[in-house]
């Protein structure tokens, strides 16, 4: 099947506009590459501290400098269910690398929050900027150049992404990423949302609440909703960075343990010493990133990787923006129904057909690049697998031929919709994305006057003393990544579901996030650029009327122009978000982030190596040169 042409033509703007980013990213993946193992670059004393407590045997593979050596990276911790099976994996994953003639050592942990314990906290404040923190211990743990390839233990939000970026910084290394799996289902997600919502309007007791939170989230694995973690999952297959079929296997079972075992495996032999040779960095191209914004399309996933994917893309040279997500959306169908999007969770997704069906379904309509490197080195219709257990051996097949439930999972013949689910809103008050396949049509324009608050306590103090049973659009102001580090507005989506229930006219427009759980109200979110760096939704006053058209694509205040542009930024007291709950540790993220349509990032696109240039007088060896480009040392001649 021939590509479909705006994918094609998507893709080669992408190219283009990427040209030379990503060719300043794989000069520096060639030069940081070595001949033979990683660590023969170290000298003894080096490599001696490398290798001081390991057992004599891995010790002496170590020695010899012959056989690969594969870096665990993980951010196990046991507060978060997703996380907490990664505390088994390192004695599964060193016997495997064992097995085949290879040494695996623990690298280094990564930080990892969970957003479900933060919601509504001073500690959601830090969230978005821990994808960056975790890049960067990622970077630390792989700082030792003691390793060949490496295996990325995560699962949840900001995770995946922060792991892929540390690893893409060290792309001459293979990565194969390595997951937990959703704990098993619990209590329907139509009953969980009916008790929030219940909750909201003072009907159920916390008692009722907790219990049915917990009835939820219940076990070890990640959450079962399609949030961030579990499109997380779905877009390490699509970008071919997992094994086939491995997001959706439940933690502790034998096919579980099994499928780490032969991740590993798999990640001795893409090594140079492997003969499969298969870097990161060559892995995660403009194909893979598109083939990425199209899982995420096509399964109606998280809108925070609006801002993770083009952050995960930069990491790697290349760049991409909301208009590339907007113009695949038109072009994508919707394959799936998964919660918030329908009633069913990713277990329910996976036994229907899982993402082996999905990937098989766009590649056969041409809406998919096979032409691509993945970890197994076969394109990506090598993916459209499912695993299942021989002995005590993984073994795959094809993925089913029919959707086993089509009320979850549908072929792209037959879809649920003919786009994608997103769209890029945009006008006089900026450009903000929308997911829009939970919301019914009729909600899909709403034009109302706007109410404006400066955080999510202040809506649910008004909407708790009944100040809101009326037609509005609510604009959350001073929650971009400058103000207060983007937190997720979760608290609004019960209230303002229940307005819309009853017959009102709502929405809402933010510069904060919503995640995955962006829901059946409309809601603009990530409107870029943000108050702070000054964009217009500091402009917007109580009372204006806001048209949002998901139809059309707008974003408008209809304000007269003279009026608009007569008027005053917006200000806000924004110390109480600096200070607490170490929150003015992250004071440097605050100060250099990117705006979200630029992934609200810390760090910058790749630069060309830094070339020679001759000493001036006086100099000394590493001494800038006055008066040239800052990054742009002197080098020793000689």
């Amino acid at each position: 099947m021939a590509l479909h042409p705006v994918l094609q033509a998507v893709t080669d703007r992408i190219i283009e506009r990427s040209r030379p980013s990503r060719a300043a990213y794989l000069a520096h993946l060639d030069a940081a590459r070595v001949q033979g193992v990683q660590r023969s670059a170290l000298a003894c004393t080096n490599l001696a501290h490398g290798f001081a407590a390991f057992p004599a045997n891995d010790k002496l593979k170590l020695k010899e400098q012959k056989k690969p050596s594969i870096a665990i990276v993980s951010s196990y911790n046991d507060m978060l269910s997703a996380h907490q099976p990664f505390q088994f994996f390192p004695e599964i994953i060193k016997a495997a690398v064992r097995e085949a003639d290879a040494v695996a050592q623990f690298a280094g942990g990564t930080p990892a929050m969970c957003d479900g314990v933060t919601q509504g906290q001073p500690g959601m404040e830090l969230s978005l900027f821990s994808r960056d923190t975790i890049a960067m211990s990622t970077a630390v743990a792989l700082s030792h150049n003691m390793f060949d390839a490496g295996l990325y233990l995560g699962v949840c939000d900001k995770i995946v992404p922060g792991l892929l970026i540390g690893a893409l910084h060290f792309g001459h290394l293979p990565a194969v990423f390595v997951p937990a799996g959703p704990m098993t289902s619990g209590m329907s997600n139509k009953d969980k949302a009916a008790i929030r919502q219940r909750y909201a309007k003072g009907l159920a007791t916390r008692e009722e609440l907790l219990e049915g939170e917990s009835a939820s989230y219940h076990s070890a694995g990640t959450c079962t909703f399609y949030g961030t973690a579990n499109s997380n999952q779905m877009l390490m297959e699509f970008m071919g960075l997992h094994l086939p079929g491995a997001a959706f296997v439940t933690p502790g079972t034998p096919l579980r343990d099994a499928l780490t075992a032969a991740a590993a495996k798999r990640a001795v032999a893409i090594t140079p010493q492997g003969g499969n040779y298969t870097p990161v960095g060559h892995i995660v191209d403009e194909k893979a990133i598109v083939n990425a914004v199209i899982g995420l399309l096509a399964t109606g996933g998280s809108t925070n990787h609006t801002l993770h994917l083009v952050a995960i893309a930069k990491a790697a040279g290349i760049v991409i923006d909301w208009d590339d997500f907007n113009e695949l959306s038109a072009i994508i169908p919707m394959l799936t129904r998964i919660y918030p999007n329908g009633d069913a969770d990713v277990n329910h997704f996976n036994a229907a057909g899982g993402p082996g069906f999905v990937i098989r379904e766009l590649l056969d309509q041409g809406l998919l690049h096979d032409d691509v490197r993945t970890i197994l080195g076969k394109g990506l219709r090598a993916h459209c697998m499912e695993p299942f257990l021989d002995g005590d051996q993984v073994v795959w097949k094809p993925a089913v031929a029919q959707s086993a439930d089509t009320d979850v999972l549908r072929p792209a013949a037959t879809p649920f919709a003919n786009d994608g689910g997103m769209i890029l809103v945009k006008g006089n008050l900026g450009r903000a994305v929308m997911k829009i396949s939970a919301v019914k049509e009729q909600h899909r324009i709403v034009e109302a006057p706007a109410l404006t608050f400066n955080s999510q306590e202040d809506f649910m103090h008004a909407y708790q003393a009944g100040h809101l049973d009326r037609d509005f659009i609510a604009v959350i102001r001073f929650q971009g990544p400058r103000a207060n580090g983007m937190p997720e507005l979760h608290a609004l989506t019960p209230a303002l579901a229940n307005l819309q229930d009853a017959g009102r006219k709502v929405a809402l427009v933010t510069d904060g996030r919503m995640s995955g759980a962006s829901g059946k109200v409309p809601a603009a979110i990530h409107v870029s650029p943000e108050i702070l760096a000054g964009g217009p939704l500091g402009l917007v006053r109580d009372g204006d009327i806001i048209r949002l058209d998901a139809t059309l694509g707008t974003l408008q205040a209809l304000v007269p122009d003279a009026v608009w542009h007569a008027r005053a930024m917006a200000t806000a007291d924004l110390s109480s978000s600096h200070i607490g709950m170490g929150r003015e540790l992250f004071s440097m993220f605050r100060h250099s982030v990117s705006e979200a349509e630029k992934g609200a990032t810390t760090f910058a696109l790749p630069s060309p190596i830094p070339t020679t240039v001759p000493l001036h007088e006086g100099a000394d060896v590493g001494e800038i040169v006055p008066g040239s480009d800052e990054d742009t040392l002197i080098k020793n001649p000689s």
